[in-house]
């Protein structure tokens, strides 16, 4: 459970906040669209929500092709906003729709466009960071005369400048040397970013660092040009591993994206009417290659899609081909690809499946070898309806796993299952993740890929940065055991109450029901289409699908939040029967099927010239009562009941605030 959630109205909200989390010694974790699967969202932390109002595109500069954002801005919308420049930010994830820069930052996202324009690594060109201990300053590629200055300009900033310079020499012989060269290499910190020849970029190597290290303020991106001339050709082979072997024919015809899909996703997919026309159109064939060109003229895009078709049809084991012209059904079927997660996550028939090991990569020319051996662990384990899908032309396997989460032997399997593909990737000389980062899922295998001293490494990174362990502790460095913290367990059992509906899709179970959110947050967005059915979008900022959907869990659950303050929801377990007994908890789930939506009868009230109050609790920044978070605007206001002044909405120069970018709190 997050100790509080703090969604700031200004990059200062989230400044001051941090502020009062070192003097209080509490830990803090940055979030964006809360998409990842690998568990970085989720501590017993401070979370930071900047979704909500850090949305700011704060400038653009179209020469020069870069912009500065606030870190809670979502992709599709900065796209949309950067659109009549005819630019855009180059990594694509599919959920595009919500992921925030931020979070896209943390992750080192990438997506299908990656192929062409690289992970977020290389979109970043500078970034504003604050550490917890309130050293902030805008970092980014550092000459040899920047460094000098730094250091002498002394502080905390100096400081660390110097122990990442004196760290990259003492590991530099393991740096060049452990770190796979390949393009999809997301797992651990990047410390290959501060090489003499990559700049020592020190933005670079916060970028995927999953908000361990420092908060990130605002972020300088890279753009590239929209290109508009798009053709999209599919081949079909006889298996997913066939189409895997293809994958080094295709590179050298340097198409702007190229994915594979197998049989088991398409029949999924059919199955669920998911793209149905556009899957009419696919060539036949049991495993697929969706490889897309791009540019700037049509006819020379379509001249580069005919000679990739017309080089492969020479060779022997020729592919079947088939051109999308119909830009709504290529538009359809790249969809179809994005929903990969959705779509494979509760099968029709078959058990539900997991993330977990959903994203390894290794070097596409052996694709096809690392995906014969990783079929045959998972037939070895009885996984073996696993859909093997991905960005195929960078090397990387998205997979959902039918892990056995509820009884100790199939956590138990689960965890050797995770050991022995990690030590498969390794040997293909692969990556954990190629995607979705390490988070509390591969944390604790980076041993197996980087070795002792690099893992040593990491951890002197993270004493340099963050000496408390109090960013997103448990997380890269010093982690959790892969099989902890699990949302099910060996434990769960959650309450099935007598429904009137029958829910015969999930075993007529409500609380299956209930689960099926994968956490996707399309319902994040704010484009029209197909999403989550449980309740249109609440357009006034109310609870959405998915928040509603992790309510329910908790109350079918049976949750204990002990000694609950008021605006906390409190669950409790008793011999006979799960009751929910919040009033706060109550009416959030009421107002899911009632509109407008009901407010809690406790929720704070502001009186006295913004001093925030509920019936029981007032800010804890005045004297005359406990915790209770201030309203936004009651940060710049005096509590007239004790007369204690607030800190002030000053730039944080001023004088509780670090006076140069050296310094801290």
């Amino acid at each position: 459970m997050p100790v509080g959630v703090v969604v700031p109205k200004t990059v200062e909200d989230a400044v001051r906040t941090i502020r009062v989390c070192h003097e209080a010694g509490v830990p803090v974790l940055s979030r964006g669209g809360g998409t990842s699967l690998a568990g970085q969202c989720c501590n017993e932390a401070v979370v930071l929500d900047w979704s909500k109002y850090c949305t700011r595109l704060v400038s653009v500069d179209v020469a020069a092709k870069t912009c500065v954002v606030e870190p809670g801005i979502a992709l599709d919308e900065l796209n949309d906003q950067l659109a009549s420049h005819n630019l855009m930010v180059g990594p694509n994830p599919s959920t595009h729709v919500s992921c925030t820069i931020g979070g896209m930052i943390g992750n080192n996202s990438c997506g299908s466009t990656a192929q062409a324009y690289g992970k977020m690594v290389d979109a970043v060109v500078r970034l504003e960071v604050l550490t917890h201990d309130g050293c902030r300053a805008w970092v980014g590629e550092t000459s040899d005369e920047t460094y000098e200055r730094i250091v002498a300009g002394g502080g905390r900033l100096a400081e660390l400048y110097r122990g990442l310079r004196e760290l990259r020499d003492t590991y530099l012989g393991d740096i060049r040397t452990r770190y796979p060269k390949i393009p999809r290499r997301v797992s651990g910190y990047n410390l290959d970013s501060l090489l003499p020849e990559s700049g020592f970029n020190v933005a670079k190597a916060l970028v995927g660092s999953e908000s361990t290290l420092v908060t990130v303020l605002r972020a300088e991106i890279q753009l590239v040009d929209v290109l508009p001339a798009r053709t999209l050709v599919v081949l079909g082979f006889p298996d997913i591993t066939a189409a895997a072997d293809c994958v080094p024919e295709i590179l050298p015809h340097e198409p702007a994206a190229l994915e594979g899909v197998d049989d088991q996703l398409v029949q999924l997919e059919h199955s669920e009417h998911l793209a149905e026309q556009a899957i009419k159109q696919l060539p036949k064939g049991s495993g697929w290659l969706m490889v897309q060109f791009a540019g700037t003229d049509q006819e020379e895009v379509d001249r580069r899609a005919q000679a990739l078709c017309d080089d492969l049809h020479r060779k022997p084991n020729a592919p079947d081909v088939a051109f999308l012209d119909d830009p709504s059904r290529e538009e359809e079927l790249w969809q179809a690809r994005e929903a990969g997660l959705g779509a494979t996550a509760y099968p029709p028939q078959g058990p539900e499946t997991h993330e977990g090991w959903e994203d390894a990569a290794v070097p596409p020319e052996k694709l096809g070898d690392y995906l014969r051996e990783f079929r045959d662990l998972l037939e070895r384990y009885e996984y073996e309806n696993a859909s093997l899908y991905g960005h195929f032309g960078q090397g990387c396997v998205h997979t959902r796993i039918p892990f056995d989460l509820k009884t100790a032997d199939g956590v138990a399997s689960y965890r050797r299952f995770a050991k022995e593909s990690a030590e498969l990737v390794v040997s293909f000389g692969g990556s954990l993740s190629g995607e979705h980062g390490d988070g509390q899922s591969r944390g604790e295998l980076l041993p197996l890929m980087f070795g002792a001293r690099l893992v040593e490494a990491f951890g002197k990174v993270k004493a340099l940065f963050d000496p408390d362990d109090l960013m997103n502790p448990g997380k890269v460095v010093h982690p959790h055991r892969l099989d902890e913290n699990l949302r099910q367990g060996s434990d769960y059992r959650p309450w099935e109450p007598t429904t009137h509906f029958a829910y015969p899709e999930d075993d007529n179970r409500f609380a299956k029901a209930a689960a099926r959110c994968v956490g996707v947050g399309k319902c994040r967005g704010h484009e029209s289409g197909v999403m989550c059915p449980e309740l249109p979008r609440d357009p006034r900022g109310g609870a959405l699908h998915r928040g509603r959907a992790r309510l329910l869990f908790e109350m079918l659950n049976g949750e204990v939040i002990q000694d609950g303050t008021a605006g906390a929801p409190t669950l409790c377990t008793t011999p006979s029967t799960s009751a929910w007994r919040a009033r706060d908890a109550r009416a959030t789930v009421r107002s899911m099927w009632t509109w407008p939506p009901t407010r809690p009868s406790s929720s704070p009230t502001t009186t006295r010239a913004g001093c925030v109050r509920s019936r029981a609790t007032r800010w804890a920044g005045c004297r005359c009562g406990p915790a209770s978070p201030p309203s936004p605007r009651a940060w710049s206001t005096p509590c007239r009941t004790c007369a204690r002044s607030r800190p002030s909405a000053a730039s944080p120069t001023s004088a509780r605030f670090p006076s140069s970018p050296g310094d801290g709190w």
